[in-house]
């Protein structure tokens, strides 16, 4: 009989070598539910032993995993994908209390991840090298895929079930043995499909989850000699000293980083689509979307009438949990706090604030939606990623205009025009700097089977997940074969 995973244990442990196990130092933190402040459960403060032996298992379960034919490897994670499946809803459930969603957006999460990994499940059918002719007469020359090793993989708690999936199931496919620190708000679900897959036939040691601070568990893991390749998802700035350590180390290194993504309006556009989009872009899951959309780059003559409409349709945004709501809470006291601060800095600045600005209720780490205007391009609230539901407002005289505004900025990942020029999107999408580019829907618009990432200070050029997310977990390796004539 399965367990059940509905009641999650009070102590969240590590899973190392296939062994639940605590921290070593014995030391835990609160996992809270951002909805309502309560304690879910504890869950083991991990430091540097305990990063160490998830290592040392990942690595001798490693070597056996890669040996296994690659089709297998996919045989095995779509068994996995079928056992997750079948438990999505108990996923789901952990979370909806863990990450403060609707159960419905969390239901659609743990389905992204079963998609996402039977796609990967898939590539072990292929795992693609190439042939390629010599200029020397019988000489054969091919490429093949092989592990780098050890992936270590560092997730962000903002939508915890795909987080999970984009990173480990491409590290697993490539036959790498992985170390998973999950992210300290949202450790709960990512336990939970580690422990199922195991369960569904994925070998002991091969797939290693730990918990812990970011500062602590995190930085082990990024310093651990024994990992091969690092992947993160998360602020550019933490980003930024992740790339120095893995730089002095050689080690390769995957970045997923921020973004402060422009939504243009043309004067053009159907407006109240724009502001369906709009609500959507900015608000949904708290803002708490690295694609989410926060610079508002309106033309002049349609800035009034689109203000207007945002307005309004900001102040009927619900805040909670129900199936009704159409934003939960932010992920935890301090993210809130930090927004409330920028927000007071950027009105102390001359912005306007028109539109929310305030925490809501006393329990639970909630922000009003809010709309700013009036903020300079260059103003800190205008450069910097909140990571909340705040959209701010600026005015742009033509087409000319808003694509430079939206490129004069150091991120690039997403973006979004509203035309109905097929002119003005064709020209936007080629032209604007970003990773990603929509037209007359949302900045965010990702698949399984699609790359995703941004150029600037929104990564390091490397993608996940899609075929490409493939060239983060292997290494090429050129095979030249040499046939003597003679002996034919």
């Amino acid at each position: 009989m399965r367990p059940d995973m509905t009641e999650i244990p009070s102590l969240l442990p590590n899973l190392i070598g296939g062994e639940e196990v605590p921290a070593k130092n014995g030391l835990s933190f609160a996992n809270l539910n951002p909805h309502n402040g309560n304690e879910i459960c504890r869950v083991a403060r991990s430091e540097a032993d305990d990063v160490a032996a998830a290592v040392a298992a990942a690595r001798a379960a490693q070597a056996e995993w890669a040996a296994t034919p690659a089709v297998r490897r996919g045989h095995i994670l779509h068994q996995a994908m079928n056992a997750i499946e079948a438990r999505a809803e108990e996923i789901a459930t952990a979370v909806a209390r863990e990450a403060g969603k609707r159960m419905a957006d969390s239901r659609g999460e743990v389905g992204g991840a079963v998609q996402c990994g039977r796609f990967f499940a898939g590539e072990g059918q292929r795992l693609f090298g190439r042939t390629m002719p010599s200029g020397t007469p019988n000489k054969y020359n091919m490429t093949v895929r092989q592990p780098c090793g050890v992936a270590g993989l560092i997730i962000a708690a903002n939508t915890p079930a795909p987080n999970f999936a984009w990173k480990v199931f491409p590290a697993l496919i490539c036959g790498n043995g992985v170390v998973l620190k999950t992210a300290e708000d949202t450790p709960v679900s990512s336990w939970m499909m580690a422990k199922i897959a195991e369960e569904a036939g994925l070998p002991k040691g091969v797939l290693n989850v730990v918990h812990g601070l970011g500062a602590e568990a995190g930085q082990a893991l990024v310093d651990h000699p024994g990992v091969d390749v690092l992947s993160f998802t998360g602020s550019t700035a933490v980003g930024r000293r992740i790339a120095e350590a893995c730089g002095r180390q050689l080690k390769k290194l995957s970045l997923e980083l921020g973004g402060k993504n422009p939504f243009v309006v043309c004067d053009d556009a159907d407006l109240d689509h724009a502001v369906k989009w709009a609500c959507l872009s900015a608000y949904s899951n708290a803002g708490q979307r690295c694609a989410a959309g926060s610079r508002f780059l309106v033309f002049e003559s349609v800035y009034e009438e689109f203000r207007d409409k945002l307005i309004a349709a900001t102040e009927q945004q619900k805040a909670g949990v129900e199936d009704e709501c159409d934003l939960g809470p932010v992920i935890n006291e301090r993210q809130l706090a930090n927004m409330l601060n920028a927000i007071e800095g950027a009105k102390s600045r001359g912005a306007k604030i028109v539109a929310g600005g305030h925490r809501l209720g006393e329990a639970g780490f909630y922000l009003a939606p809010t709309v700013i205007e009036g903020a300079e391009p260059a103003d800190e609230i205008s450069q910097t990623e909140l990571f909340g539901p705040v959209a701010k407002l600026y005015r742009v005289r033509d087409f000319a205009h808003a694509l430079e505004m939206a490129n004069d900025h150091p991120y690039g990942l997403t973006a979004c025009i509203h035309t109905r020029s097929v002119d003005r999107a064709l020209a936007f999408s080629h032209a604007v700097q970003a990773g990603a580019t929509v037209v007359n829907a949302g900045t965010y618009g990702s698949e399984p089977h699609m790359p995703f990432g941004g150029p600037k200070q929104s990564g390091n050029g490397s993608r996940e997940p899609g075929t490409e997310a493939l060239d983060v977990y292997s290494e090429l390796k050129d095979i030249y074969l040499n046939v003597d004539p003679a002996k034919l």
